[in-house]
């Protein structure tokens, strides 16, 4: 039974009516605040009575009423920290994220080890998108959430991102303390840094054993989760968080990427859409809704919501680039202007400015403009290059690797190995191929879905090459002539389940759209003998000038360099020449030049190789209006246009370097 309101007894402890007041908040707000208003009769302008009458109105949700009443608390007593919080959680929940930071920051100006503060910070820092800020936040945090003397020494070490001092205190201290949670988070903390996700996992999961309250930790592990792609445990996650705190904006925001990210993008519209009118000064979020919005279809509205990021965040480059990137959309002269001038603004990240400079090749792309043009292209792309590791030798390398070990005997040896399930269709090939074209043709049939593209068989090699971390050896594709028949049958049941989820439709086959598949072409044949791959290949310079004009948001770090992707274009005819001569008729190739000058010959080819009727929908893809991720999105929902072919050589002047590179394969295209 609840427990009951009761006014002070005058005779009473006030102490005692303050600690009923406070379990009431965890009870029932509506009595907690009832319980405070009877203290306040008593006692008028008790500041801890006024604090948690303020909390039980914010946890009703009735922010703006919480609002006045902590202004009023904090008129009066203008250093309580924990009243600065409060507000600053009030402000969040009004969606006022500046105002938030800025109680938020005075909470922990007056105390510097109110760990809440901190992490509430952290969170409202990166809605911002200040994530040198955020981190030093988080950082923080976790500084001032543990008391022991060698975790706050590992703590300083994290801070400073002295990691193997960390690692070694943390595992000292947790050797003798095994089950201290702070202590698991914090080293869970540092395996992400090194990304070492699963790691991290591992340890949030036990942490979570331990405390299953834990939500720092819960937080931690849905983060940990989402940026391993499994997105239904992310999900599972994220919906405990939101039973205990259903308007939180971080949790809802990481929510509605986990959605989009599974295809369920009718789910995140609407979480967006609720999340956005109860923040409406998130500019993060306008841009994440205007993503969701595109890839529906619903391109007037996105370009709403690109413009409202804009407007909140004048210098959030990437929101720019977001209408740029629907390569149907065209900026006006005001835009423009407006581009040049946050370009020459002082406070401009390098990310902002990276994202400024394509987005004003693209604008001035369409005025023709095309030395000019090609000048910021190329100056994204050089700033950009310097963001990322990437080396083409390592290409280079797998390439030559997986010639060495997929020969003919190696292959007819295992011949009726692997999962004999024909549901995959693969479109392999590099970005900016025709490969969204195909696939929107594809998924236009009645018996086939477009899914997107699919990080599995990827996430797949890396575990059979035992490669935790970028810079580690990895022993694929060696590693699979240690396979036994039942473990590369397992292998396709395994990418047949992870991709389940993605299978919204129920239909027979289902696509998967990852063009750098291309390099496990010999694997997807092991592990999915029966599986169709579809290798989508565009004009050597067309193709590799299009990437060069394209910011990816990740995992394409070969696309910033001229030179660097003529060597993958290279590396790629090498890598699938040999799987023509060691598998010949296995992969079927389609060249986008001739899908555009003989449409339907290519679609009825298409179709028969991947043992489907003609369906004459095949030829309208463009009315299919399934959602579409790619950059491509909105050129695939209208008929081919010839005009896209050769729009490579209004650039033609400043190749040199491309055709350098690529002058092996140049001149046998197509063959």
């Amino acid at each position: 039974m609840a427990e009951q309101s009761t006014p002070p007894d005058p005779q009473g402890s006030l102490e005692t009516a303050l600690a009923h007041t406070q379990r009431l908040l965890a009870l029932s707000p509506v009595m907690a605040e009832e319980q405070a208003a009877e203290i306040l009769r008593v006692v008028p302008d008790h500041p801890q009575t006024q604090l948690y009458l303020g909390v039980a109105q914010r946890l009703q949700g009735k922010a703006g009423v919480a609002r006045y009443t902590f202004q009023s608390l904090l008129t009066r007593q203008p250093h309580f920290a924990q009243a600065h919080y409060e507000m600053g959680l009030v402000h969040a929940e009004l969606g006022d994220p500046q105002s938030a930071i800025a109680a938020l920051k005075k909470a922990t100006e007056v105390n510097t080890q109110h760990a809440a503060a901190w992490r509430a910070l952290g969170d409202q820092l990166t809605l911002t998108g200040d994530v040198a800020a955020a981190d030093d936040a988080y950082c923080q945090h976790i500084k001032s959430a543990v008391n022991d003397p060698q975790l706050m020494e590992a703590a300083v070490a994290l801070c400073d991102n002295e990691l193997a001092v960390a690692e070694r205190l943390l595992k000292d201290f947790l050797k003798i303390h095994p089950t201290d949670v702070g202590a698991i988070r914090m080293l869970a903390e540092l395996a992400t840094r090194l990304g070492r996700y699963e790691d991290a996992e591992n340890l949030l999961s036990r942490c979570l054993e331990l405390m299953p309250s834990f939500s720092a930790a819960r937080h931690n592990y849905a983060i940990v989760l989402y940026r391993q792609n499994k997105s239904e445990k992310t999900i599972a996650q994220l919906d405990k968080l939101l039973e205990a705190d259903p308007r939180n904006v971080t949790y809802r925001n990481l929510q509605a990427a986990s959605l989009v990210s599974v295809g369920n993008y009718d789910a995140a519209i609407v979480i967006y859409d609720a999340m956005l009118k109860d923040h409406p000064q998130h500019a993060l979020g306008w841009m994440s809704y205007g993503h969701a919005l595109k890839t529906v279809g619903r391109q007037a509205d996105s370009i709403t919501a690109y413009r409202e990021s804009i407007k909140l965040k004048p210098n959030l480059g990437e929101a720019y680039w977001s209408l740029a990137n629907l390569k149907t959309f065209r900026f006006t002269d005001d835009d423009v202007r407006q581009i040049h001038d946050q370009l020459a603004s002082k406070n401009l990240s390098t990310e902002d400015d990276f994202h400024l400079h394509f987005t004003l090749g693209k604008a001035l792309e369409d005025l023709k403009h095309y030395e000019q043009s090609f000048e910021h292209y190329a100056v994204g792309n050089k700033k950009r290059r310097l963001e990322i590791d990437y080396n083409a030798e390592d290409t280079s390398a797998h390439v030559q690797r997986s010639k060495k070990l997929f020969t003919k005997s190696f292959l007819s040896n295992r011949a009726g190995q692997g999962c004999t399930l024909a549901d995959p269709i693969f479109i392999v090939g590099l970005p900016r191929s025709g490969s969204t074209l195909v696939e929107q043709i594809l998924s236009s049939h009645s018996q086939v879905e477009g899914t997107m593209e699919l990080p599995d068989i990827m996430a797949m090699s890396r575990r059979i090459g035992g490669r935790k971390k970028r810079e580690e050896e990895s022993n694929y594709p060696e590693a699979l002539a240690d396979l036994k028949p039942e473990e590369l049958h397992a292998l396709g049941e395994e990418f047949i389940n992870r991709t389940r989820i993605q299978r919204r439709e129920g239909k027979a086959f289902f696509i998967d759209k990852m063009p750098n598949n291309f390099l496990h072409t010999g694997f997807i044949h092991l592990i999915l003998p029966n599986a169709k791959i579809i290798d989508a290949r565009r004009h050597p310079l067309g193709c590799c000038f299009s990437i060069f004009k394209q910011h990816f948001a990740r995992g394409q770090n070969f696309s910033y360099s001229l030179e660097d992707i003529g060597r993958y274009y290279s590396d790629y005819v090498d890598l699938m020449a040999h799987v023509d001569a060691v598998l010949p008729g296995r992969v079927h190739r389609i060249i986008y030049e001739h899908m555009v000058s003989d449409t339907e010959t290519e679609i009825r080819r298409l179709l028969a190789y991947c043992g489907l009727d003609f369906e004459e929908q095949c030829l309208r893809y463009y009315e299919n209006n399934r959602a579409v991720r790619t950059a491509s999105s909105e050129q695939v929902r209208k008929p081919i246009y010839k005009e896209g072919v050769d729009q490579w050589q209004h650039y033609e002047p400043w190749l040199n370097p491309l055709k350098t590179v690529l002058e092996p394969v140049l001149s046998g295209y197509p063959d």
